[in-house]
Parts: C-alpha cells; sequence; structure tokens
C-alpha cells in the first residue's frame, strides 16, 4: 500500500482591493516530512493570476498545466478558465484519477476548483486548502474581522498560525499579491 502524501497549506484572502494567495512549504509522507521548501503557488496568465495546489505534486502540475491552457482559451475570464477546467476534470478518464485541488484567484474573484467538478467562490473571501487549510482560514477570518492587516498580511499570519497547529504545515511561507 502506497503511503499517504500529505501537505499543504493553501490561503486566500481578498482586502480592500487586493488578493493574496499563500503556501507553506512542506511535504510529508507518511510521518516523515520529506522536505520544507516546496513551493506551491505560481503566478500565471502573465502575473494577472494566482494559483496554489494543494495535493499530489505531479497530479497539481499536470491540473495547473490544463488551467493554464483553458486561461488561454478565456482570456480575462477566470471564472470561465475554472468551470472548463472543472468540467473536464470530472469527465476526462485520466484527470478524474488526479489527486489535488486548487485555489486560484485574479483581481476579480478567488475560487477554490476540485476534481468533483466544483468550482466554489467563497462568499467572505476566504479560500483554503490542504491539511491546514482550516485552521489557517479559521485565522485569517480573525485577523479580518478584528484587525486593519492588508490581506498578504493576513496570509502571512494565517499561515503561521496553522503551522503551529497543524503537523502537516510549517514556518517555510511564500506570498504572492496582486
Amino acid at each position: 500500500m502506497r503511503e499517504q502524501i500529505r501537505s499543504t497549506t493553501i490561503l486566500s484572502v481578498r482586502r480592500d482591493g487586493a488578493v493574496a494567495l499563500g503556501g507553506d512549504g512542506q511535504v510529508t509522507i507518511g510521518n516523515t516530512v520529506a522536505k520544507q521548501d516546496a513551493v506551491k503557488i505560481r503566478k500565471l496568465s502573465g502575473g494577472k493570476v494566482l494559483a496554489g495546489f494543494a495535493g499530489s505534486a505531479a497530479d497539481a502540475f499536470a491540473l495547473i498545466e490544463r488551467f493554464e491552457k483553458k486561461l488561454g482559451e478565456h482570456p480575462d475570464n477566470l471564472r470561465r478558465a475554472a468551470i472548463e477546467l472543472a468540467k473536464d476534470w470530472r469527465t476526462d478518464r485520466m484527470l478524474r484519477r488526479l489527486e489535488a485541488m486548487l485555489v486560484v484567484a485574479d483581481s476579480q474573484c478567488s475560487l477554490i476548483v476540485g476534481g468533483g467538478g466544483d468550482v466554489i467562490e467563497p462568499s467572505d473571501g476566504i479560500a483554503a486548502i490542504g491539511s491546514g487549510g482550516a485552521f489557517a482560514a479559521s485565522a485569517a477570518k480573525a485577523l479580518l474581522a478584528h484587525s486593519p492587516l492588508a490581506a498578504s498580511a493576513i496570509v502571512e499570519a494565517s499561515l503561521r498560525i496553522a503551522g503551529e497547529v497543524c503537523i502537516y504545515t510549517n514556518q517555510q511561507i511564500k506570498v504572492e499579491t496582486l
């Protein structure tokens, strides 16, 4: 039996017209940290779109590659590109086996994209996936409600909090903003 690979906390926060997306660097196989400084977020579409992934790295890279193609087919329409990816992901035999999720964001919206055909736009501007996603989202909700911090500072602080609570999340954090 293949040991389960657990990794990643990805978080996106919107505030005051800005969006930030960040991720930690930990990859864990079973109860062993295999890598501490993995980069799981990317800028796409000439720097106009942020994307972060959780799950199998090979699967996530395959999805990001497909998503970039969808962005090329539907320029300046993140929702449409995400929906088209989700439709392919759900109906294509090879894609259906991929074990990963994406958070994507542009200046207009943030989306969680999953293999079950899910395209979710969080109503509060907070999108989180991965092993520590719920921890980071909880911290971000509190910071949004009770601090004047910018989106990027909320993402970084929330990921650090998740890293203190979730054994699959570390403090090697990378944050990108739009």
